[in-house]
């Protein structure tokens, strides 16, 4: 049976952020809040986990799931060949809604999907997900919605979908956009805006002047 906390109430927060770390440790899964939508997420080292996270979804391998992390330092032990430019857009966007696509450490033994060498990373602007994050780690987390239906705001729709499929639900109310996050591919020589979101190409060329846009 899926237990829920409201992060709202600071007993509540407590024991329900206690409670996720304990799940996700356990390899179960969790939803929590984040500054675009409502995320499910799993420990990003579990390979166990992050299947048992695509099947909850029914998502295939060939769209891999981002990670999460609750500080910019943790990169340097996920990311390689990271650019002067790459950390400069840290630098401006973190924490908030830029993900970045880089390459993965060769040695971390993952397995998030079909990366092709890379991964989708992000730090939310959220306390609740970065102080869960910070206490676990990095965590592989997708929109907490069956694929094909829309990105949850509240805790509500994400339980509705997924049920007793996720161990613990954490309740922070609504979300404050819908917007998904923004994606650059940082692994060229110039960045590449693969998706737009929450931050415009105009704003992340505020930063990187050359940056190229997918057609």
């Amino acid at each position: 049976m899926a237990r829920r906390y409201d992060t709202n109430d600071a007993t509540d927060r407590t024991t329900g952020l206690r409670e996720a770390a304990s799940a996700v440790r356990r390899g179960e899964l969790v939803v929590l809040p984040t500054d675009t939508v409502y995320g499910v997420g799993a420990d990003a080292f579990s390979a166990e986990a992050v299947g048992d996270l695509l099947e909850a979804k029914g998502r295939g391998r060939t769209m891999p799931t981002p990670v999460l992390i609750g500080s910019p330092n943790t990169l340097h032990g996920l990311v390689t060949d990271f650019s002067e430019l790459a950390w400069e857009l840290v630098d401006a966007f973190w924490p908030g809604a830029l993900t970045l696509v880089a390459k993965h450490q060769p040695s971390l033994q993952w397995d998030l999907g079909d990366t092709r060498g890379t991964v989708a990373v992000r730090m939310p602007l959220h306390p609740v997900a970065i102080e869960l994050l910070t206490e676990v780690g990095p965590m592989a987390v997708s929109s907490a919605n069956l694929t094909g239906h829309p990105a949850p705001e509240d805790c509500d729709a994400a339980q509705e979908m997924l049920g007793d499929s996720v161990s613990v639900y954490l309740d922070g109310g609504p979300t404050p956009g819908i917007v998904p996050s923004s994606i650059v591919d940082v692994t060229r020589e110039i960045p590449l805006l693969l998706r737009a979101g929450a931050i415009s190409a105009d704003e992340l060329r505020k930063v990187v002047p050359d940056l190229e846009v997918a057609n």
